[in-house]
């Protein structure tokens, strides 16, 4: 298996320093500055300013005694491009550089990166703790693939932080925990639910999509793990999959080895673009929490609007936790409609300035019921269980003009019929 201390070495873009001798540095710069320069110091080859993109599948290697050192990751280099790729690992080193992690490994996807985190790091007889409001693919790896690996999974109500502990108790290899949740924006106390798991020994993998480093970092709070569906507010212009996994060398390492045998690697163009999105990152996140904000509190006013699901506004259950733990609220805020169900609709039709589609995290405003966006693998009766209702709509802010945003839901609002 390669080490991934030699993998993040990064002989193209970093010269042969060690990982931890880089850290030092660029653990004290700011975000945006971790987000522009973190793993191009020095510059890529020929002075080039922008990170080139390696297509290549294979890499050469005269000396046959340099080609099996580099395959054992006893010095750094490539071999093939499926177990590691500059420009893949460039995007990694940034990802890591922006959650204070040792080291990262990306995949194809942010659900190939759940998923692979998980089958890694569990084995039959093992038991996951987690919460009923996880992202819809999450639930369903937990409802349906884990038990037919003999993993058993005990899900819990995420506003209830007693039973979660309870459930810590009873048996805990992992916890999985994500906050804010998806689509419902829940807050869970990180740093209270990883100490009781740390208690049992057990390994805490926070989902960080939603917050992002830039308002939130997990591994600070106790976590071992941080994912990120990169796809979401990491690449930020809706043109690129991928998912990322950051924490201890020793934890990537185990990950990354499921990875390079599962295939489920990051294109490197897709890295490319990532990578090139998180140079914006810090910018864009602070726009969009200051629209989120905004937006929020313009519909928490609305007579239109029954109920509104913001951990940034003070009438947040656990708005107190969120301030404890975020320094910005994130991009995304979920609201109900008053009357039938069908309102919603209507209402969707009636928006200029959002994109009726999935996903989320992106310059432009997405906006979509749950049931076709993040939870469309389940069923009624599953949603329902899940405490999301039909009526409820995921509006997630881009970096429009939030006075724009606004007057573009105001409108659709104004124009309901009387619920």
């Amino acid at each position: 298996m390669t080490d991934s201390h030699d993998r993040h070495s990064l002989p193209v873009f970093g010269g042969s320093s060690p990982v931890e001798d880089d850290l030092k540095t660029e653990s004290t710069w700011g975000a945006s500055t971790r987000c522009v320069w973190a793993g191009e110091v020095p510059a890529p080859p020929a002075g080039a300013t922008v990170l080139p993109v390696f297509l290549g599948v294979t890499f050469a290697h005269d000396d046959l005694d340099e080609w099996r050192a580099v395959g054992l990751g006893e010095r750094p280099g490539y071999i093939y491009s499926r177990t590691s790729n500059p420009t893949v690992e460039l995007f990694e080193r940034k990802v890591a550089a922006l959650e204070g992690a040792e080291s990262a490994v990306a995949f194809a996807s942010g659900m190939a990166a759940i998923s692979g985190t998980m089958y890694a790091l569990l084995e039959p007889g093992s038991r996951v703790v987690s919460i009923r409001d996880t992202y819809g693919g999450t639930n369903r790896l937990f409802a349906q693939y884990l038990p037919h690996w003999d993993v058993e999974v005990a899900l819990r109500e995420t506003s209830d932080h007693e039973a979660i502990e309870a459930a810590i108790d009873d048996g805990c290899d992992l916890l999985h925990l994500e906050s804010p949740t998806n689509p419902t924006l829940k807050v869970l106390d990180l740093r209270r639910l990883a100490a009781r798991a740390h208690e049992v020994g057990a390994v805490v993998v926070v989902d960080n999509t939603f917050a992002t480093p830039i308002n939130q970092r997990p591994l600070e709070l106790g976590a071992d793990l941080v994912i990120h569906s990169a796809t979401k507010f990491l690449g930020g212009h809706s043109d690129a999959l991928g998912g990322v996994v950051a924490g201890s060398k020793d934890e990537i390492s185990e990950i990354f080895a499921y990875r390079e045998i599962h295939g489920a690697s990051m294109n490197p163009h897709a890295a490319f673009l990532l990578a090139r999105g998180l140079k914006t990152l810090e910018l864009r996140v602070q726009r969009q929490n200051d629209n989120a904000m905004a937006v929020a509190s313009f519909l928490a006013e609305h007579p239109a609007v029954e109920s509104v699901f913001y951990p940034g506004l003070p009438t947040h259950p656990l708005h107190d936790v969120a301030a404890a733990q975020m320094s910005g609220f994130g991009g995304v805020l979920s609201f109900i409609l008053r009357g039938e169900s069908n309102r919603v609709r209507q209402f969707l039709d009636s928006l200029r300035l959002a994109h009726k589609a999935a996903s989320l995290g992106s310059v432009s405003t997405l906006v979509g019921p749950p049931a076709t966006t993040s939870h469309v693998e389940l069923s009624p009766r599953q949603l329902a269980a899940a405490g999301i209702p039909e009526s409820l709509i995921r509006y997630a802010v881009g970096i429009e003009n939030a006075d724009d945003l606004i007057a573009d839901l105001s409108v659709a609002l104004e124009g309901l019929e009387p619920a």
